[in-house]
């Protein structure tokens, strides 16, 4: 078993890295978005939150489609701040392909040739927090 992660931030985070900005491209008009990192610096810890962690790098191409309108979705401020629905936001149903393949000491792993598809995906926007208006 293998488990490529970003590690234990000192905040507490995990399986998170930090990406250059131009990793992420969104269309002008919302309807796409594409992700792509090549070899990023991970661990494999063999298990979630396992003792040992080994040297490993995973590169990736992600990219969102949306197949349907996008829809307004939150309340913004006119529900409580503990409110999950407190943020506005623009949401559409996507498709969602990509490609990931990466190595680490003695294992390498890649996915099948050609884009995959799992699963369900969303596309949007959204604002919350400080940025509701």
């Amino acid at each position: 078993m293998h488990d490529y992660n970003g590690g234990i931030q000192p905040s507490g985070l995990f399986w998170i890295v930090e990406l250059p900005d131009d990793a992420v491209r969104v269309s002008d008009d919302g309807r796409w978005a594409r992700m792509e990192a090549e070899d990023v610096c991970v661990v494999d810890s063999f298990q979630f939150f396992g003792p040992v962690n080994v040297p490993a790098r995973v590169s990736f191409s992600i990219r969102w489609e949306a197949t349907g309108a996008h829809k307004p979705r939150g309340k913004g401020k006119s529900v409580k701040v503990t409110d999950p629905s407190r943020f506005l936001g623009r949401f559409a149903r996507a498709r969602s392909t990509g490609s990931l393949w990466g190595s680490g000491v003695g294992f390498s792993f890649r996915s099948e040739q050609g884009d995959t598809d799992r699963g369900y995906a969303q596309l949007g926007r959204e604002r919350n927090g400080v940025f509701l208006k």
